[in-house]
């Protein structure tokens, strides 16, 4: 691999868990396009999923007391059933429609939460059990089970620091169940560990930065940053999958 390659895998990894670290979410979504245009779907997949379990280990460390555990643990309890959903998915639908109907979830949910400010309000948790079954299907197929847990919080009206950390409570369960159904699978080697130790540094920064910058967000310019950065990304989704078709 040339030095210019994984000079930009640094930097993708960078950006991507910086963005992480700040307001909790969207490594997976922003890196997996990008990585897998350098290295490959199967090595980029456990790449992630590795890098994204550290950032998130680092993350509730940090913030564990802010988690709302109740949502977080029905939210892993809800994902359970749709893991095999997500393998099945990678196994047998065709990858574009997947990665373009979530792209289509995701921007068109930011550009109604952009133009509609004042977004309905859940108070019943029924709302958890598809939210944690589209996470757990998105998660297991492509690393991206943040866009329905983020929904469900949006919707619940979760304060800055409470959304950051309750993902996390969420991810770092379902984070271990991932890895583990990718070292199962055959999909941990060489190459993605040495890609791994290349880029951890780097991670670690990222995360010691981010998690200064999520401090400093007033929470209205946090939510308007999440909706922005929906945008960015289901966009990212929704190109990518023009090109798989």
């Amino acid at each position: 691999m040339s030095l210019l390659s994984i000079g930009l895998i640094l930097l993708i990894v960078f950006v991507g868990q910086i963005l992480h670290a700040t307001v909790g979410f969207g490594d997976a979504l922003l890196a997996m396009p990008l990585l897998t245009l350098i290295v490959g779907v199967r090595t980029a997949t456990p790449l992630v999923a590795l890098l994204a379990t550290t950032a998130t280990t680092l993350i509730l460390w940090q913030s564990w007391r802010e988690i709302d555990m109740g949502s977080a643990w029905r939210l892993v309890a809800a994902s359970l059933p749709g893991i095999p959903v997500g393998v099945w998915l990678v196994r047998y639908a065709p990858e574009a429609w997947v990665i373009g109907g979530l792209g289509l979830l995701v921007l068109g949910f930011a550009l109604y939460s952009l133009f509609q400010p004042m977004l309905p309000q859940v108070q019943s948790r029924i709302w958890v059990i598809p939210a944690g079954f589209l996470a757990g299907v998105l998660g297991a197929a492509y690393n991206t089970n943040g866009p329905p847990v983020i929904l469900y919080g949006t919707l619940r009206r979760w304060t800055a620091p409470q959304f950051r950390a309750t993902l996390q409570g969420f991810f770092f369960p379902s984070g271990l169940l991932i890895l583990t159904s990718h070292g199962l699978g055959g999909l941990w080697n060489r190459e993605v560990f040495t890609l791994y130790a290349y880029c951890l540094p780097v991670a670690l920064i990222a995360v010691w930065l981010g998690s200064r910058l999520n401090q400093r967000i007033p929470a209205q310019r946090f939510t308007r940053l999440i909706y922005g950065i929906l945008v960015v990304l289901g966009s990212i989704l929704i190109a990518q999958s023009v090109g798989l078709f």
